[in-house]
């Protein structure tokens, strides 16, 4: 894919000639809920917003985009937190909706395997797997509103990642629509295939730059028969590491989530939702959420507690709570999942999705205090999946003062925190992907060799460069 290459906006002859080829229905208003992320840290553009109900439709846009040298944007849920469901600049995009594309096509409860089209809502494919008395265990925060296609599109990761994977792991099969037009039906349901390259792997995490994800084959797992989950107020991240190790020797593949909070979080969170209970009045420095599901017959609040107990014995912890019942799990979890709510509501001033070696996490999060502490007089909230070594380092305004004090600090603060990560042998994008936000940082950490087969692979499936162009890779595109 050259520098050089040059893309034209969907102008509104394009949009005719794609009138006349897709239902009225396919065609929505370019509200801003379509061109803003999250954050608010750019404002996306559109020629025109699709939202096609067929795998057939999403091949006859691509095919058109392709010959016209129209760039495409997929959008599925709109909530990736860096950049790559927008376009800022350049060419006029297509953005792509997957939202009228919700139909559940099969479920093989037998099998444990759901196949969904790519704009299903991720809560409700939790509830629809429910239904078959089954689990699709990868949540995230924004489970109300992500949509499947994104969360494969990106690899999300989310909570449980300790026990059942990265949503690439979670994927037996696509269906997904190339740049040309061209449909692979990959929705395989099997769990051993051995013919040739993995192209549902290579698809999966590619950020809508190679195709468009339209459907996929998820595996789905039992219900835990027994579930249960405690906090744990823990001296340090070195300990939360120790009864990391302890509680999988207690309960081996049984912990299915292990999560690290920071009192910042905490705090965030009494500040701006103080409707929510906290299990603590005083907040702890640190402490961890553990999460068990365990066999019909076993008992998970006791297991928590002789858990607790051996790690008492060890220093390892000082306080807690088990929960007792389901409403106090899910109170338990409502903590957790609501530390995001609270970041955004004080405002970050930079945020950074990293992932570090186990045995090095610990020493990663005093030397990157300590760091930043002496840049600049601000606020860190970390937390995140401590059992796979996901952290989230967020550094906040010192209170007082909001994110736009900071502006002039943002690119020191996260050449911080990114250079040290990488001095780690860690990842600067954990979960979230690269999209825009983080394209300087992928040349700047990443393997040359690997950006290079990166570039080839681009080259190849999207020769004329207008799948997501400026996500993951730099693309020129002169005026």
């Amino acid at each position: 894919m050259s520098d050089c290459m040059t893309l034209n906006s969907a102008t509104p002859a394009f949009v005719e000639t794609l009138r006349a080829a897709l239902p009225a229905a396919t065609f929505r208003e370019a509200t801003p809920s379509y061109l803003e992320e999250p954050r608010g840290r750019w404002q996306g553009q559109a020629g025109v917003v699709l939202a096609p109900a067929s795998v057939e439709q999403v091949s006859i846009i691509l095919k058109a985009a392709h010959d016209a040298h129209v760039p495409v944007v997929p959008y599925g849920g709109g909530t990736g937190l860096v950049g790559g469901q927008i376009k800022p600049e350049g060419a006029a995009p297509i953005l792509l909706s997957l939202e009228r594309m919700t139909a559940v096509r099969a479920c093989y409860s037998d099998e444990n395997v759901l196949v969904v089209e790519a704009g299903a809502i991720l809560e409700d494919i939790h509830a629809i797997a429910a239904d078959h008395d089954r689990l699709f265990p990868m949540s995230i925060a924004a489970k109300g509103s992500a949509r499947i296609g994104g969360c494969l599109a990106t690899n999300a990761g989310g909570v449980n990642v300790l026990r059942y994977g990265n949503t690439r792991d979670l994927v037996l099969g696509l269906e997904v629509v190339l740049a040309d037009g061209r449909i692979w039906n990959g929705l395989s349901r099997l769990r051993k295939d051995n013919t040739g390259y993995d192209l549902r792997n290579l698809m999966v995490g590619s950020e809508g730059t190679l195709g468009v994800i339209t459907a996929a084959a998820l595996k789905l797992a039992p219900i835990p028969a027994e579930q249960g989950t405690a906090v744990m107020v823990v001296p340090s991240p070195a300990a939360a590491l120790k009864l990391l190790s302890l509680a999988r020797s207690h309960m081996g593949e049984g912990v299915s989530a292990f999560e690290l909070i920071h009192r910042q979080g905490m705090a965030f969170i009494a500040e701006h939702l103080p409707d929510l209970r906290l299990p603590f009045e005083d907040f702890p420095e640190w402490c961890v959420l553990i999460d068990v599901g365990l066999a019909r017959g076993l008992d998970p609040a006791g297991a928590l507690e002789t858990l607790f107990a051996d790690a008492a014995e060890q220093d390892l912890v000082s306080d807690g709570v088990i929960a007792q019942s389901e409403q106090q799990r899910r109170a338990l979890w409502d903590m957790r999942e609501q530390i995001p709510e609270g970041n955004r509501r004080v405002g970050s001033v930079s945020s950074h999705d990293i992932s570090l070696p186990l045995s090095r996490m610990a020493e990663f999060i005093a030397e990157g205090w300590q760091a930043l502490t002496d840049l600049a007089d601000v606020r860190i909230n970390c937390f995140g999946h401590l059992g796979d070594g996901n952290l989230h380092f967020n550094v906040f305004p010192t209170k007082g003062k909001t994110r736009d004090d900071y502006a002039h600090l943002r690119d020191a603060i996260k050449t911080c925190v990114h250079d040290l990560v990488a001095s780690y042998g860690g990842s600067v994008s954990a979960e979230h992907g690269i999209g825009r936000l983080k394209v300087e940082d992928l040349e700047k950490y990443g393997d040359p060799v690997k950006l290079a087969l990166m570039r080839q692979i681009k080259d190849s499936l999207d020769p004329h460069g207008i799948m997501n162009p400026g996500a993951v890779l730099r693309v020129g595109e002169p005026a």
